[in-house]
């Protein structure tokens, strides 16, 4: 296998919240792997663990919440990056709401966007979930500056990788 370090310890990209429901049960994590990937139409995929809860939430969904938070929002990073859906209703220690399809939004991020799921691809030990957004809100402006991998660097993940 060839090491990569090199190149991707040099990434600092942000950090997104993703969220889903299903059967009215909300369920959200903490992903660094997300990314644009079409202009016209607009499209993004958003990769989740195998071993997490909210990627078993979402494959039973046909809409995901994708959310971006600033880089004071330390304690929401931690809650959905430190704790276990399995073990820890997240959503009892936030404000949400559930938007389009039943997609919960966090009202405190800066900006999200509700996106309908057209597919999804294995990408190893995530699965890629090919979104087009729907429904989007944010606080103007957007000047803050976000969340980013650095930010979270020591966090302990809730569970494996």
């Amino acid at each position: 296998m060839v090491a990569v370090d090199g190149f991707t310890d040099r990434l600092d990209y942000p950090m997104y919240v993703v969220t889903a429901a299903a059967d009215g049960a909300p369920a959200g994590c903490l992903v660094g792997f997300a990314s644009q990937c079409s202009l016209n139409p607009p499209r993004f995929v958003v990769w989740l663990s195998r071993a997490n809860h909210t990627y078993r939430v979402a494959r039973g969904t046909a809409f995901l919440g994708v959310h971006l938070l600033r880089r004071d929002q330390h304690q929401l990073a931690r809650l959905f990056g430190g704790e276990c859906g399995d073990r820890v209703d997240k959503f009892a220690h936030v404000r949400w709401e559930p938007r389009t399809g039943g997609a919960p939004v966090l009202t405190d991020s800066c900006a999200w966007w509700v996106g309908k799921v057209e597919r999804h691809a294995d990408w190893g030990d995530h699965v890629g979930f090919h979104l087009t957004p729907v429904e989007a809100g944010a606080d103007p402006p957007p000047h803050e500056k976000l969340l980013r991998l650095s930010d979270v660097s020591g966090l302990t993940p809730g569970h494996p990788a």
